[in-house]
């Protein structure tokens, strides 16, 4: 009798179309595993990814807003679970594996650092070999979770986490639904958090935008998600020229008008700082990192291992090891 993992490798051939990728297709992990006899390799991905410590720090981590004032603003973890749906929703449409879409996109952001992108255009100047949280998230499933052992994952979910901000020829259909996913989400999510914060008025977005987009957050997602699907064909995920240079626009728009907003952006000034002391001293002393990162910094370098920790830290965590380092404590005589 099969076990559910081969009746369900079986039904993929009914409803995964000739562009998907077959979890029986899948070109394997790094490490050789025994197959679980319930989930197919690309659920399994899922599951390490959901349940990886990574995962769970990603709540306390900045999306664009560093430390706003009310409970609804997005976090890197609300933004990885909307490219999540909005990846799905993609892959079900263009009958593309879901499992695998959803593990990539559950695992694209492993690596970001706290205090979001002011965090990592920091770790980028201090550490040497250059910081990407692309790479970073990829370093994370190898490397670094599982107190080293890493999550080994398969290869077509590590390429589509290492490819998910630029893309790459070789990319899987799958990988290019979470690319472009990953970009529908920031920008309407970001334009709903800037218009929340008071930043931007509805009004003051682009009439390029209000009008072949929409004027609401659920409007704006579904015109270019509805757009996506019908105009993607024979292996070729796209938008409507229409539709293609309202998002460009748009894209182009947050960078020119929101994400260098000096009213949002205010505090990132004291990222660097903040990033650098902690950088610098751990640098100076790995015997001070967790045992895990001591090894690191043995095998390869106090850099790297300090730059693995702070990558790795929530923007709390970081304030308080800052504080912990720097800041004199009060004391009392007894």
């Amino acid at each position: 009798m099969s076990c559910p993992r081969e009746k369900r490798q079986a039904a993929e051939h009914g409803f995964i179309g000739p562009y998907g990728v077959l979890s029986e297709n899948s070109k394997g992990r790094l490490e050789p595993e025994t197959e679980c006899d319930i989930r197919t390799c690309f659920q399994r991905d899922v599951d390490r990814i959901t349940h990886s410590k990574a995962f769970r720090r990603l709540k306390h981590k900045t999306q664009v807003y560093l430390q706003p004032e009310g409970d609804h603003y997005r976090t890197r973890l609300t933004h990885t679970l909307e490219v999540s749906r909005l990846a799905r929703t993609i892959a079900r449409a263009l009958d593309l594996n879901e499992d695998l879409t959803e593990a990539m996109a559950l695992g694209h952001d492993l690596g970001h650092t706290p205090f979001g992108h002011a965090g990592e255009r920091a770790l980028n100047r201090l550490y040497e070999g250059g910081f990407k949280h692309y790479e970073q998230s990829l370093r994370v499933v190898d490397v670094l979770e599982r107190d080293g052992r890493g999550l080994n994952l398969c290869y077509e979910t590590r390429m589509g986490i290492l490819h998910h901000t630029h893309g790459d020829p070789s990319d899987t259909l799958e990988a290019t639904t979470v690319r472009l996913a990953d970009r529908i989400a920031y920008i309407n999510h970001d334009l709903d958090d800037t218009i929340r914060a008071g930043i931007l008025s509805a009004e003051q977005v682009p009439e390029i935008i209000r009008v072949r987009c929409g004027e609401r957050n659920s409007e704006r997602i579904n015109s270019i998600i509805t757009d996506l699907i019908e105009n993607s064909k024979d292996g070729v995920i796209k938008m409507s020229d229409y539709m293609q240079e309202a998002v460009d626009f748009f894209h182009n728009f947050m960078y020119s008008d929101v994400y260098t907003n000096p009213i949002a952006k205010g505090e990132e000034s004291k990222v660097d700082g903040i990033l650098a002391g902690i950088y610098d001293y751990y640098r100076k002393h790995p015997e001070k990192l967790p045992a895990e990162l001591q090894t690191i910094a043995e095998r390869e370098g106090a850099d790297r291992a300090a730059c693995d920790f702070v990558s790795g830290m929530t923007d709390g965590y970081a304030m308080e090891k800052y504080s912990e380092l720097f800041i004199p404590m009060s004391w009392t005589v007894k």
